[in-house]
């Protein structure tokens, strides 16, 4: 198994190829995103908190998926134009995915395997899940759906520059 999520490669919204070893040195919040959940509103958030933090080498990386409630029924260009349109998303977004089961992406089979939730579940429960990733690539904290931007941002200090 890899050791560190610069191991995989995903496709950006526009379809290009991008190899996560591009992030390297940076802290990464990775979050599978929907467009019509009750959390979309997270995107304003996710944005902030990317603007605040770009300059400590943070990203965020969205993955937007259909499999919770059919929360993501757009394509790739539709869900591109929706993000930055509605809430100026300029972090890297990917291509639609899916987080759970056997066609899950090599990436989340990776994040649920190292950082799993509560109880141990390493099943992606819902819409905005995301996964603090330290600068060596390493998984270190899973946070809940509902958990808002905001409240990881006091969570950030330990793992920025």
């Amino acid at each position: 198994m890899a050791e560190n999520v610069y191991a995989f490669k995903a496709k950006a919204i526009n379809g290009e190829e991008l190899d996560l070893g591009q992030f390297k040195g940076k802290t990464l919040l990775i979050v599978n995103t929907a467009s019509k959940c009750g959390f979309t509103s997270q995107y304003k958030g996710l944005e902030d908190l990317y603007q605040e933090y770009n300059k400590q080498d943070f990203v965020v990386l969205g993955f937007p998926c259909n499999q919770f409630g059919a929360q993501e029924p757009s394509d790739n260009k539709e869900i591109s134009q929706f993000c930055q349109l509605n809430y100026g998303v300029s972090f890297p977004m990917f291509e639609k995915i899916e987080v759970n089961g056997d066609d899950a992406h090599p990436l989340y089979k990776f994040l649920r395997e190292k950082a799993p939730g509560i109880l141990g579940s390493k099943a992606i429960k819902w819409n905005f899940t995301k996964f603090l990733v330290n600068k060596e690539g390493v998984p270190v904290k899973r946070f809940a759906p509902n958990d808002s931007p905001e409240k990881i941002a006091g969570e950030l200090g330990d793992y920025l520059n």
